[in-house]
């Protein structure tokens, strides 16, 4: 949770609240008298308990249903070596930190090869995907307390630099889950050189010296940075108090804005009707707002097409947009010009192609495969792909 005026219900402490009043649905009911198992405590206070006898506390659970999902979810077990690379922890005291080495210069060579496609020229975002820098991340880090009172007003500004506190996260992540679909194929040295580019572009320094294009991360030097939002969050889940830290936090309401039905009774929870009335409604009069700024303009034509001087070139746009993903590799995507692959996907129709291509998939396709092309370039690009000769 970030820190900010108690008064203030930000979304966090939103979700927070609601993960306390979900978890406590069954706090107070006792078990049936064929549940015979304990509960079990959640992190939060609340319980849950297991099934037993087809039955979760005083619920009833479809048989058939967990006996398919144990087919599902009772594989071999791993050997050591699966799990050992998959046991790989980065911590910020440095627990699980590789050596290596990079320069922010290495890494945003890789980075264009490898992470532009989604995450924007300069970390800048696009296609769905996050931003990773909007500037100075010491500056910018200032904004975290502002608050939208005013339509013209400057919210916060939440990316790597500024949001996150530890510095770790970006190593585990990027080594563990980047780039997308190829996972686990960057070398240490590499995930270091996207780090310092990261920092860079985020404009930070480590000890007091800027990470500039030359500088050199290794594994000395990324234990000594130093997130500006470090101690921007509550409550503290570092440690090895970390747990007893946030089940103490959240068992007072008052630390994130929540209330307890029965306030002589700690140990009392609300099923409904909980909040008391707070917040002062106010309603739009005379027909809605209108000191928009900038002003709302009343124009409603299209804008002129103006010649682009240069005939669409389908094989520079796939290259440029496409070649990462549905190149010689596959990343898991149909490849350019394999037609037993891409029969799979045009037997439902081309018009079928182009809207998820537009539109993007849950199996990790960004809308427009993260470009800025204009539908119609979008769909010639598709015909080029599918319809391109090995």
């Amino acid at each position: 949770m970030f820190k900010l005026n108690k008064k203030l219900l930000i979304s966090i402490s939103a979700a927070a609240a609601l993960s306390l009043g979900l978890s406590a649905c069954m706090d107070g009911v006792m078990p049936s008298s064929n549940q015979s198992s304990p509960a079990l405590a959640s992190i939060d206070g609340g319980v849950s308990y297991p099934v037993k006898n087809n039955m979760t506390g005083p619920y009833h659970v479809n048989p058939q249903v967990t006996k398919d999902a144990k087919k599902i979810f009772n594989g071999r077990v791993p050997t050591k070596a699966e799990y050992d690379a998959w046991n790989t922890d980065i911590m910020p005291d440095g627990t699980g930190l590789p050596e290596g080495h990079g320069t922010a210069e290495e890494g945003s060579d890789i980075y264009d090869a490898k992470c532009g496609m989604c995450h924007g020229d300069f970390g800048s975002g696009g296609g769905g995907y996050p931003s990773l820098s909007k500037g100075n991340a010491y500056d910018l880090h200032k904004t975290l307390t502002n608050q939208r009172i005013k339509p013209d007003e400057d919210g916060p500004v939440r990316v790597f630099g500024t949001y996150w506190p530890q510095a770790s996260t970006l190593f585990w992540y990027i080594k563990d889950a980047m780039p997308h679909p190829q996972t686990g194929t960057l070398t240490d040295d590499q995930v270091y050189a996207l780090v310092a580019y990261i920092l860079n572009i985020n404009e930070m320094e480590i000890d007091g010296q800027e990470v500039d294009d030359e500088y050199v991360l290794n594994r000395e030097k990324f234990l000594k940075i130093k997130m500006p939002n470090v101690d921007g969050f509550e409550p503290k889940i570092d440690g090895p108090h970390g747990r007893d830290n946030v089940r103490k936090y959240f068992s007072n309401p008052d630390n994130f804005g929540a209330q307890k039905y029965n306030t002589n009774n700690p140990a009392s929870r609300c099923m409904h009707d909980c909040q008391e009335p707070t917040a002062k409604v106010a309603y739009i009069q005379n027909g809605g707002i209108h000191d928009f700024h900038p002003p709302l303009s009343e124009v409603r034509d299209l804008p002129a097409v103006k010649p682009s001087g240069e005939a669409f070139n389908a094989a520079k746009a796939y290259t440029a947009n496409c070649a990462m993903c549905h190149g010689a590799d596959g990343m898991g995507a149909p490849v350019i010009g394999d037609k037993v692959a891409w029969a799979a996907y045009t037997a439902k129709g081309m018009d079928k192609v182009y809207a998820n291509g537009i539109k993007g998939t849950d199996a990790g396709m960004p809308p427009k495969g993260g470009s800025e092309l204009s539908d119609r370039e979008f769909k010639l690009v598709v015909d080029y792909m599918v319809n391109k000769s090995k």
